[in-house]
C-alpha cells in the first residue's frame, strides 16, 4: 500500500517588520560634542543626526578615531558657517610616550625602536620651543590626506608608501602640562596650532629633538576657534536625554563667529543686505564680520568690510532668519 506524502516546506520566510521612518525636523544651531575614542567623526555625526532627527547636519573637521574631544556639530543654518570652524585654529592636549618609536607614530603601531630616556624640564622646554612658530611637516601615511581620490591611510593599510610633499603650519604655542618620569615615560602638552597640523608628527619630532624618540599615546581636541570643551556633551549623555533636553544643548548659530566683529543693520539695510546689496558702514575695514538685524540678535549672515562697504559673504535665507528669531 502506497501513501502519498506532501512535502513540507522547511525554508519559511518570516516577514520583516516594516522599517520605522524617522520623522525629520528642522534644527538650527551648534552642538559641542565630546567625541569618544574609537568612533570616526562621520559615525559620530550620523548618530547625533539620528538622535536629533535633524534634516541637515555636518561636522566641522575630522577627528581621528583614536582621538577624543571637541567635535562641533552644525545643524541647519549653522552648516553655512561650518567652513569657519574648519579653517579655525585648533587646541589639543597630547600625551607623548617617550623612548619608543612606532609604526605610524601612534600607540596602535608596533614598536620599531626603543631608546633610553634622559630628559629634564629644561630639555623638554627647549625641544618644544624648537617647534613653535612656522614649521614644515611631512604629512604621515596614517592621515586622511587624499592621493588619487584615496586617503593616505588606505595606502598605508595596504603596505604602500606614497611620496608626500612637506606643508607649512604654524604652532602658536606649546604648553607643558605634566611629565611622568616612571616607565612608561609620558609627556603631556597642550598645543595651539593652525588647521592641518599633524600632532602625531609633532610628537615624533619632539621625541627626536629629545634624543629618545616618541609616539603619540593619546590625543584630545580641547578647542576649535572660539569654542572649547566647556558646554560639550558626550554621546552617551545625549542618548540618555529627552528630545527637549537635547535641544537645550544646542547653541546659537553664531557661536562659531563669536570672535568676529559684529555689524548691526537697520530694518531697511537688513533687507538690502539679505538681497546681496552692498551697504555703506562707518565701521573700520575687516576681513570677517557677523551681521545682525535691528534687534541686535537676529543673525543675517557673514560678510567683510572693504573701503567702508559691507559686502555679504554667506547669507541666511528669509526662512532661516525667521526660524532663528528669539522666542
Amino acid at each position: 500500500m502506497t501513501t502519498d506524502v506532501t512535502p513540507v516546506a522547511t525554508d519559511l520566510v518570516v516577514p520583516m517588520p516594516p522599517r520605522v521612518r524617522i520623522q525629520r525636523r528642522a534644527v538650527h544651531g551648534v552642538l559641542l560634542l565630546d567625541k569618544p575614542i574609537g568612533l570616526s567623526s562621520n559615525d559620530a555625526l550620523q548618530k547625533v543626526k539620528r538622535l536629533f532627527r535633524a534634516e541637515k547636519a555636518g561636522h566641522t573637521g575630522t577627528l581621528d578615531p583614536l582621538a577624543t574631544g571637541l567635535l562641533p556639530i552644525c545643524f541647519g543654518a549653522a552648516t553655512k558657517f561650518s567652513q569657519v570652524s574648519l579653517e579655525a585654529d585648533k587646541g589639543y592636549r597630547a600625551t607623548l610616550h617617550l623612548g619608543q618609536r612606532t609604526v605610524g607614530g601612534d600607540r596602535e603601531g608596533g614598536v620599531i625602536e626603543e631608546r633610553p630616556v634622559q630628559v629634564d624640564r629644561a630639555l623638554i622646554d627647549a625641544a618644544c620651543a624648537r617647534f613653535t612658530g612656522l614649521i614644515s611637516q611631512l604629512p604621515p601615511m596614517q592621515s586622511a590626506l587624499k592621493h588619487n581620490g584615496k586617503a593616505l591611510y588606505e595606502y598605508a593599510r595596504a603596505g604602500i608608501t606614497i611620496e608626500r610633499q612637506p606643508r607649512q603650519v604654524t604652532i602658536h604655542r606649546i604648553d607643558f602640562i605634566a611629565w611622568q618620569a616612571d616607565r612608561p615615560e609620558t609627556l603631556v602638552i597642550d598645543v595651539l596650532c593652525t588647521k592641518g597640523t599633524y600632532i602625531r608628527t609633532l610628537a615624533e619630532d619632539i621625541g627626536e629633538a629629545l634624543g629618545c624618540g616618541a609616539h603619540l599615546a593619546g590625543l584630545r581636541r580641547i578647542a576649535s576657534g572660539p569654542v572649547d570643551l566647556r558646554g560639550s556633551v558626550t554621546l552617551d549623555a545625549l542618548t540618555a536625554m529627552s528630545e527637549a533636553e537635547r535641544d537645550a544643548r544646542v547653541l546659537p548659530v553664531d557661536v562659531l563667529l563669536s570672535d568676529w566683529p559684529a555689524v548691526h543693520l537697520s530694518v531697511e539695510d537688513a533687507g538690502r543686505f539679505l538681497s546681496g546689496m552692498r551697504r555703506r558702514t562707518g565701521q573700520p575695514d575687516a576681513e570677517r564680520v557677523r551681521v545682525y538685524g535691528p534687534d541686535g540678535r537676529s543673525l543675517l549672515g557673514s560678510g567683510h568690510i572693504t573701503a567702508g562697504e559691507l559686502i555679504a559673504d554667506r547669507l541666511l535665507s528669509p526662512l532661516e532668519v525667521q526660524a532663528l528669531q528669539p522666542s
